[in-house]
């Protein structure tokens, strides 16, 4: 048995709460991870998981071990690092989720700067406006917009993005330009809606022009659940949108989007960086959550 693979995989069983789930993160068969951590147990003469036909739980014992087991897996971690030269060259792979919006408009443009400083991490990067279980799934952090509902997670504020009302200039042509916010709700005019993942519901953005505040829902024919199809929604005049603005200074520069209500403000959005609590925070990581806050100021 190789102690390190054994203790790897009972850690990975804990977090993803699955043997089946614990080997498809591992790429290990499912028996692989049953067997190493049948031998730790052997090893040890300790039960450390109670499984039955639905989940598995860890036990008292297993839980204080699994404390001491991922404290070791990252003193390792950082041993290897901690070679001469090794420091400057954190390696490995990181798995990371982000908005499919920031990744094809912020992240992935600037990738090749991050490869050229660090070639030696592997960034496996899924793109979606998901919420993504971040244990189960075996994430070491994702890149999320809005507040974030999950206290358990630690997290770091990147950004406070501008947000603004915008429109395409054949959608103004067929239906006027509206003057006020609340044009939105009473007459024929549309909104391409945003389904937001918690709720699976359009939410209403909330403007202000200093003394006046409203909260605009507006009308829509057509609703999404993704970033970059609800703006290409917009540019083919499908309706109003409230964009962040490093989504929209580009098509506004080309006369692509015009921006409304001069004088209203809407609340400007939290981008936030969470990773898991209880993993220790690999170097690989550090470097990684360090390039991005670089990048967003």
């Amino acid at each position: 048995m190789d102690r390190f693979d054994a203790m790897q995989a009972f850690a990975r069983v804990v977090e993803a709460g699955s043997f089946t789930k614990a080997a498809e993160t591992l790429h290990m068969s499912k028996t692989t991870v049953t067997q190493l951590v049948q031998q730790l147990e052997a090893r040890l003469r300790v039960k450390l998981l109670n499984r039955t036909t639905r989940k598995v739980n860890v036990t008292a014992d297993g839980a204080a071990y699994y404390e001491r087991v991922i404290k070791l897996l990252a003193d390792m971690d950082d041993a290897e690092t901690s070679l001469p030269g090794a420091a400057a060259r954190p390696r490995g792979r990181l798995r990371i989720d982000v908005p499919s919006p920031f990744a094809r408009h912020i992240l992935v443009p600037a990738l090749p700067d991050f490869h050229a400083r660090y070639p030696d991490i592997q960034i496996d990067m899924g793109v979606s406006d998901r919420i993504v279980d971040i244990i189960d799934e075996n994430v070491d952090c994702v890149v999320r917009g809005g507040e974030l509902l999950d206290q358990s997670l630690m997290a770091r504020k990147i950004a406070d993005l501008p947000l603004g009302v915008f429109a395409a200039p054949a959608y103004l042509a067929r239906e006027g330009t509206p003057d006020h916010p609340r044009e939105l709700e009473d007459s024929h005019h549309r909104v391409v809606a945003f389904l937001w993942a918690r709720t699976g519901k359009p939410l209403p953005y909330t403007l202000h022009n200093g003394t006046d505040r409203l909260q605009i829902k507006g009308r829509h024919v057509l609703a999404v659940d993704d970033g970059n199809a609800y703006l290409a929604a917009g540019l083919a005049g499908m309706g109003v949108l409230w964009l962040p603005t490093y989504m929209s200074d580009a098509h506004v520069a080309r006369g692509e989007l015009v921006q409304l209500f001069a004088g209203w403000q809407l609340e400007s959005m939290p981008l936030y960086l969470a990773y898991p609590p209880n993993r220790h925070v690999s170097l690989k990581l550090r470097v990684f959550i360090d390039w991005v806050v670089q990048l967003m100021a």
